[in-house]
């Protein structure tokens, strides 16, 4: 945006009482109070005042505004196209100042260039950068083991490449782009608007600074094409589901020259028949019997490459998880645990020296009493 007249004589940052250096938040913080103060609505004649506050903000709200405008107060008067003019504009000058030269002013201010027009190709302004190819994203379906262990594999992806014809120039084989006769080159033109000069990107080249007068068959002059391609891709041990991996530079063909985007995979892992997982811990459900639980044992336990055993200590609860240290999911950090979750189980149906078993057991531990027990202690 180019700036305004009154970018040179309003100190926005006093009208809103903010120091120059103030957060964004905190510009934000105080318009919103301002505004609810002094809205016309809530307090009639206050609309000169609301004007001037919702215009600084308009400036200082905006990041790209806001730069431009603190470069503007740092020129100070000696930056002020306007000091000491009187309005004319017949003559082309006005004073020491000359009009037509502020749209070169606030070009070398703001990056813009020099005005065109004047001699075709400016004064040497560079064409538009090269544009950055897209990046794109695919789905890649692991199994639990192939997570874990991490493997090299290959991906499937349609996407923009470099035209195979024109290797991405997008003039006819024997042919090359030329320099827009519009912009010379620039890729920019100005639209002379009196005092200023706005620059804009030239419709003839799309701002590229070059024309392509023999278009590529293939590719109709852009570069590039659709095609089907593999990607080779390593993941890393350990990934896990929904983590996405970045291949860098295998994404879409830039245009103009420019580097590719990346390719990002996001991975989605299935479900293992026993094991559970939670960051680099494995989870595991293991069900003991009764007197296992009430009298302590010893169990085996699988893992994911060979059976470990494992203490359950006497008196243990349904649903207490026990720790196997450094029997998770390998990683570079160091792998991580399995954890494995007691669950006594209660069968179904007994027989009936079973039953008889049960009940004398039963006889001898009163369920009442337990429960007593427990409120008592609560």
């Amino acid at each position: 945006m180019a700036p305004q007249r009154e970018w040179f004589e309003k100190d926005y940052y006093k009208v809103l009482g903010v120091a120059d250096n103030a957060s964004d938040k905190d510009i934000a913080k105080t318009y919103r109070k301002l505004a609810k103060q002094f809205h016309p609505d809530a307090n009639p004649g206050s609309e000169e005042r609301f004007k001037e506050i919702s215009a600084a903000f308009d400036v200082l709200g905006d990041e790209a505004k806001r730069k431009e405008y603190d470069e503007v107060r740092r020129l100070g008067a000696a930056g002020n196209p306007f000091a000491g003019m009187s309005g004319g504009r017949g003559s082309g000058s006005t004073g020491s100042f000359r009009v037509d030269d502020l749209g070169d002013l606030l070009g070398n201010i703001f990056g813009r260039g020099a005005r065109a027009g004047r001699g075709g190709a400016g004064r040497g302004a560079p064409p538009m950068a090269p544009q950055r190819g897209q990046d794109l994203e695919t789905a890649l379906h692991l199994s639990f083991m192939e997570a874990v262990n991490g493997l090299t594999t290959t991906v499937n992806v349609t996407s923009e490449v470099a035209c195979h014809t024109c290797g991405g120039s997008g003039a006819a084989p024997g042919t090359a782009p030329v320099v827009c006769e519009v912009c010379g080159g620039r890729g920019v033109i100005n639209d002379n608007q009196g005092l200023f000069s706005f620059s804009q990107p030239c419709q003839t080249c799309s701002g590229t600074g070059l024309r392509v007068e023999n278009p590529c068959p293939t590719c109709h002059g852009i570069g590039v094409e659709y095609a089907a391609r593999q990607v080779k891709v390593r993941i890393p041990a350990g990934v896990d589901d929904g983590q996405r991996i970045r291949v860098k530079g295998r994404g879409g063909a830039g245009r103009g020259g420019g580097q590719p985007g990346h390719l990002f995979v996001v991975v989605k892992v299935d479900a293992h028949r026993i094991f559970g997982r939670r960051g680099k811990d494995l989870t595991l459900t293991v069900p003991v019997s009764f007197p296992e639980a009430a009298l302590g044992t010893t169990i085996t336990v699988p893992t994911l490459d060979r059976p470990v055993t494992l203490k359950v200590p006497p008196g243990t609860k349904s649903g207490r998880t026990l720790r196997v240290r450094g029997r998770g999911v390998p990683a570079s950090s160091g792998a991580g645990d399995l954890l494995v979750t007691v669950e006594v189980a209660v069968p179904a149906e007994l027989t009936e020296t079973e039953r008889q078993a049960v009940g004398a057991l039963g006889d001898l531990i009163k369920g009442d009493a337990l429960r007593e027990n427990l409120w008592s202690d609560s």
